[in-house]
């Protein structure tokens, strides 16, 4: 027994209680002092620190500051900023960046302008920074006009960054961040409403990984990522939009009673499923697996899948139309799956709808196995060919994609390597 009757544990348990996760800086701290000068401590925190068997180099690392906030680390940038607020940082770099070009006789400003320049470019990247976070909350995802107030957002105005009427044409340098060197404010907010409030909102800033961030950027910002349509393409589109709402508008006048799922206000489904097949087959896609909810299946299954009208109608009478196949009426209309061939430019890509319970998506598993299973098939190519040539397409619904449930699963799964 210890003193006062306490076994040798607990003693050591009454002498080290102090280590426990709230004052984990604290100690952190000390320790650093201890490195530093150990006679700056009280003689019983230099005999605990000089007992501990941790290299001190090691120790020295796990104490410094993150890189980007080193003077002598990571340049500053606007993606720092965000995190240390420290956008004067961001200005001495651009000043930086400004006095070499001017050094270089690349920059027609004297010296005595640097400074002005440079305020003006950390102005300008706080704007784009500002309609990077907040440009989607001023979308125009109302077709009707209702909603105004979606367009009164103070923070999104160039008045707010220091710019007026008069700058509205001066250029200014950005160091390629939309993609150009120099940009006059028009410019940017041209490209920065066309990308973030326009028919579609994008939000992306809440990702984590700077490498996926910098490769939506890349692909959505700039003067050259502006959509846009051929005359042809267009009116293809119009074409594959009045079929769906065709489809579902005759469907719902000569079977008003019976049960279908209609496609109705998502029929841009329809061309967006063209384009993903004829992009695919263009890129080298082989084989595309589609698993989807009992919403529209029927308009994929006639527009997309090449399903005949009269086969579809045959079954609304009570028909199958594989009746060699099933015993008895086989199963409901919007459970039923389909496979066929299409073509585009010379591409054929074979198209497999998986047949889906009424477990809605739990269909997603399912295809995805089939998907991989396939893909392993194509022996003679490597692992990233495999997956180019089969690919699975997963169509959910709004609720079923968010929060937990088979969707969620599928994503943790497509993580392992085994799976993926």
């Amino acid at each position: 027994m210890a003193d006062g009757g306490r076994s040798a544990s607990n003693t050591a348990f009454i002498d080290s209680d102090f280590l426990f996760g709230a004052n984990a800086a604290f100690i952190e701290a000390q320790y650093a002092r201890f490195l530093s000068d150990p006679n700056s401590l009280e003689q019983s925190w230099r005999d605990y620190f000089a007992s501990m068997e941790e290299a001190p180099d090691a120790a020295r690392d796990g104490l410094k500051k993150p890189e980007w906030g080193e003077p002598n680390g990571r340049a500053a940038t606007e993606e720092t900023a965000l995190f240390d607020g420290n956008w004067a940082a961001v200005e001495a770099d651009v000043a930086s960046k400004l006095g070499r070009r001017a050094s270089d006789g690349l920059l027609g400003v004297s010296a005595l302008d640097l400074q002005a320049a440079a305020k003006d470019s950390v102005k300008a990247l706080m704007m784009i920074r500002a309609y990077r976070m907040r440009g989607h909350l001023a979308a125009k995802l109302d077709p009707l006009g209702i909603d105004t107030d979606r367009d009164n957002h103070d923070e999104l105005e160039p008045e707010a960054f220091g710019f007026g009427p008069n700058d509205m044409d001066r250029p200014i340098f950005i160091d390629r961040v939309l993609g150009l060197e120099y940009a006059t404010v028009r410019q940017m907010l041209d490209i920065l409403k066309r990308t973030y409030c326009g028919t579609f909102a994008i939000e992306f800033m809440h990702i984590s990984d700077p490498v996926e961030k910098s490769w939506l950027q890349s692909r959505i910002e700039g003067p050259d990522k502006e959509i846009s349509f051929t005359k042809e393409g267009k009116r293809a589109i119009y074409n594959q939009l009045v079929e769906a709402e065709t489809f579902e508008r005759f469907m719902h006048k000569r079977y008003p009673g019976t049960k279908r799922f209609g496609l109705d206000g998502g029929e841009s489904l329809i061309p967006a499923m063209e384009q993903i097949i004829k992009r695919g087959g263009a890129l080298g896609v082989k084989e595309i697996l589609i698993g989807m909810p009992h919403r529209g299946r029927l308009n994929v299954l006639a527009a997309v899948m090449g399903k005949p009208y009269h086969v579809i109608f045959h079954e609304f009478r009570g028909g199958s139309a594989t009746p060699e196949d099933v015993m008895g009426s086989g199963d409901v209309k919007y459970h039923m799956g389909a496979s066929s061939d299409r073509q585009f430019d010379d591409n054929k890509v074979h198209l497999s709808l998986s047949p889906n319970p009424s477990h809605l998506e739990i269909v997603n598993p399912v295809v995805i196995g089939k998907a991989r299973a396939k893909q392993l098939q194509f022996k003679g190519l490597d692992r990233v060919d495999q997956a180019r040539s089969v690919i699975p397409v997963l169509l959910h619904g709004d609720a079923a994609f968010a929060g937990q449930g088979v969707v969620a699963e599928c994503f943790a799964l497509s993580g392992l390597r085994g799976y993926r």
